[in-house]
């Protein structure tokens, strides 16, 4: 029910363009993943995001676990039913909100510990656990349980979360593989912290228990963009070319240009849906503010070349309106032409790679940020 395959090739870079097949339809690669944290990508209907273009969306394990809880999703054959979204679904493990979120989490080697951020009850994610959630949910890919690490950490610290990964990893893909109905695919993460010889240790042995598709995780954490990309740059290589390469909570358009050229094929990050809400749009020319007080009578749209339906209908002096009024309608409406940007930006650079012209549109993309 799952495959991937490349379909076309930069000659002076890495960049690729590809196809994902799953059982609930294609997804043409590179590709933007908005986050639907908890079976939703905030303000937006799955039909506003099917007009945005959006062919693939994240939810999150941890919680929709914890809140409305697998009982309730079961009910409606999946997360698919449940929110009402035709295409494909990728859940993460958990791991990043048990760390970020949840109160008096403690990291063993069954998994980890912690109390809900909601009502403060115990629980034990194992990676048995957590696949076997991402199963209930029904997503199309399910990731494998990693333990996360903040910027900037220690090497010791790297390498001890790296092995418990592997571990972790290990058992992920052998509880999958026990399961008779594999209905979705199942995804190894790559950690390290930021040290190259590490990540590329974790990536080869990653790629040796065998996985559908790989993720770098623990990037974009704060570290320097340079960092980022010398990270990426050194570790996607190791991964197997007729595989996806996901790297996770990337970023700014800029990120996703020069992760592409990278060769990199999928992303999520929730900068476009949190900053929509934060008054900032996304344009072909950076980013705009609409707060700012010179957009109170503007007439123009927020992006004169972007066709979203934001654009095609509202200007920034009504955007502004609405943000400054703090209503709910400027805050939907700012995400439609964020979440459009990402997922347009992605179709430019396919077509870009396809027509074997990735390197002039890379170009052209920081010549319209310079203007």
């Amino acid at each position: 029910m799952f495959s991937f395959k490349v379909t076309a090739k930069c000659k002076s870079t890495p960049a690729r363009a590809g196809i994902i097949r799953t059982r609930h339809g294609d997804v043409p690669t590179p590709v933007f993943m908005p986050v639907g944290t908890q079976g939703t990508v905030k303000s937006l209907s799955p039909e506003e995001l099917a007009t945005c273009g959006a062919r693939i969306i994240l939810g999150n394990t941890y919680h929709l676990y914890l809140r409305p809880g697998l009982e309730v999703i079961r009910t409606f054959s999946g997360l698919h039913g449940f929110m009402n979204w035709k295409g494909p679904i990728l859940t993460d493990s958990g791991g990043f909100q048990v760390f970020s979120l949840a109160r008096l989490g403690k990291v063993e080697d069954e998994g980890v510990r912690f109390q809900s951020h909601l009502d403060g009850s115990p629980h034990l994610l194992t990676p048995e656990k957590s696949v076997q959630i991402q199963i209930g949910l029904d997503s199309d890919i399910a990731m494998c349980l990693d333990q996360c690490l903040e910027y900037p950490a220690g090497r010791e610290a790297a390498r001890r979360a790296l092995e418990l990964t592997l571990k972790w990893a290990q058992r992920c893909r052998s509880f999958w593989g026990e399961q008779g109905d594999r209905r979705n695919a199942l995804f190894g993460i790559v950690q390290g912290g930021m040290y190259a010889d590490l990540r590329s240790a974790s990536a080869r042995q990653t790629v040796a228990i065998g996985f559908d598709g790989y993720a770098l995780g623990g990037l974009s954490v704060g570290e320097p963009k340079e960092l980022m990309s010398e990270m990426a740059g050194s570790t996607l290589p190791i991964l197997p070319e007729d595989k996806p390469r996901y790297i996770m909570g990337v970023g700014t358009p800029e990120d996703l240009v020069e992760l592409v050229a990278l060769g990199a094929d999928m992303f999520d990050c929730v900068l476009p849906t949190r900053n929509a809400r934060n008054g900032q749009l996304f344009t072909n020319t950076g980013t705009l503010n609409i707060s700012n007080a010179r957009h109170a009578g503007d007439p123009q749209p927020p992006d004169t070349g972007c066709t979203c339906y934001t654009c095609r209908n509202y200007s920034r002096a009504y955007l502004r309106h609405l943000y400054m009024a703090r209503e709910l309608l400027g805050y939907r409406l700012n995400t439609i032409h964020n979440v459009h940007h990402f997922v347009h930006l992605m179709a430019q650079m396919r077509a870009a790679i396809e027509s074997d012209g990735f390197e002039s549109f890379k170009s052209q993309f920081y010549r319209r940020r310079q203007r």
